[in-house]
């Protein structure tokens, strides 16, 4: 083991990085349990998350222990690490571990299917307005290689119910559509989105259906045996909190080989295969560190340890409880009815903003809040999103410094 550094037990007082003292858990000091900046209101889970220091403990360990014998644990003992994370992952997602394979985020996985999806001329992929901008470059660069057409559905904000969601989505269909392709949670606007009954209505019409579930495991509870989506693909480094490069792929077996390899490697025609070209293509595409996919047992252990289910509920019930007061500052009005269909951990706040990148500098170097300025669809957003560390009063310094913007400059007002 390292100088200085000494392995987490949850069960006990522990110590790491040369003897900083972290309370048992029974204290709830949440804020000790994190390598955030004190001096940062951070405000901005949703985009990379942040990792526990028991979790980012494991992975270090995981890291010496490669590094401690590279070869035994890449070639030798890599495999059935990977097995055993996938194992741990499928099971809190509910699936089979082998409908899984690790990528290091959800664009890398979109890319995967994206390439392999087989697409003609006038072929249509129906999605949304509202999607995050890596992943509709993504369509549209394959649709624009085949003549096929990547088709938003414009979704009017606010939306008043799931049912005029799903109404206007379905406008979009037409008998030239092949596919859906729709977030769990939108990034720009944080509204959760019924990818149930989407992919339910889908399945009735003979649609694939792609699900891009950034933000869903760990965040919302994810049932992929319930949701029935062809494929699916989330994060593990944003709300499960394990450490960055940490995401997955699922996909429904019949699926499962039409789907090549974005790298040829030598899982391609296995001189040892596994009982799944799925795996063997997808899963080791040469060498690189994969210390972050093996730590995800050690995230769901740390969510059950620290009772993450009560955890999420009050971050939840913060990010409504001050949503009203955001919007009327704005003079606007929240983008879907404010409960637990449509809101989990973020809130977009609609605002004008003159500019949206010096907005963001000024947040964060004067009033020290970290909170992404989002953009989708031509229009701008303020997303807080909230886990553990945060208070009621790190909302309430963002609401000042929003009052204090706005009545001294240019930078906000009413869109």
């Amino acid at each position: 083991m390292l100088a200085g550094f000494q392995t987490f037990r949850c069960t006990e007082d522990y110590t790491i990085f040369g003897g900083s003292n972290i309370p048992m858990k029974n204290t709830q000091n949440y804020k000790s349990l994190f390598l955030l900046d004190p001096e940062i209101t951070f405000l901005n889970f949703g985009s990379f998350g942040a990792c526990p220091k028991p979790i980012f403990e494991n992975f270090l360990n995981w890291q010496y222990q490669m590094e401690s014998e590279p070869v035994q644990f890449i070639a030798v003992k890599g495999a059935a690490h990977m097995k055993t994370s996938r194992e741990a992952l499928a099971k809190y997602i509910n699936c089979n571990a082998d409908d899984l394979v690790f990528t290091p985020n959800p664009s890398f996985a979109v890319n995967i299917i994206a390439k392999n999806f087989k697409l003609n001329e006038g072929d249509q992929i129906l999605s949304t307005n509202i999607e995050y901008g890596a992943t509709e470059r993504t369509w549209n660069y394959y649709c624009s290689k085949f003549g096929a057409l990547f088709v938003k559905a414009r979704i009017q904000l606010p939306v008043q119910s799931k049912g005029e969601f799903l109404d206007q989505f379905w406008k979009s269909y037409s008998p030239k559509t092949k596919a859906v392709f729709i977030s769990h949670i939108t990034s720009a606007t944080g509204i959760i989105l019924p990818v149930k009954e989407i992919c339910e209505r889908a399945k009735e019409l003979g649609l694939i259906t792609i699900v891009d579930g950034a933000h869903a495991p760990g965040h919302v509870k994810l049932n992929l045996a319930e949701l029935k989506a062809d494929y699916y693909t989330g994060a593990c480094h944003k709300w499960m909190m394990t450490p960055k490069g940490s995401s997955f792929l699922f996909v429904k077996k019949e699926f499962q080989n039409d789907l090549d390899p974005l790298i040829i490697s030598w899982g391609y025609k296995s001189d040892s295969p596994s009982n799944s070209q799925f795996i063997d293509y997808h899963q080791f595409n040469g060498t690189r560190d994969f210390s972050a996919y093996l730590t995800i047992p050690k995230a769901i252990e740390f969510m059950n340890d620290f009772n993450w289910t009560e955890v999420s509920n009050r971050c939840k019930k913060m990010v409504m409880d001050n949503a009203i007061r955001f919007c009327e500052l704005m003079e606007t009005e929240p983008l879907a009815p404010l409960n637990n269909d449509f809101f989990g951990q973020m809130f977009s706040i609609p605002i004008g903003t003159s500019n949206a990148d010096e907005l963001y500098k000024i947040l964060f170097n004067k009033y020290r809040i970290e909170i992404p300025v989002a953009r989708g669809d031509g229009k701008f957003y303020l997303r807080y999103s909230m886990n553990a560390f945060n208070s009621q009063d790190d909302l309430d310094h963002l609401f000042d410094a929003m009052k204090e913007i706005k009545s001294q400059t240019a930078l906000l007002y009413k869109p």
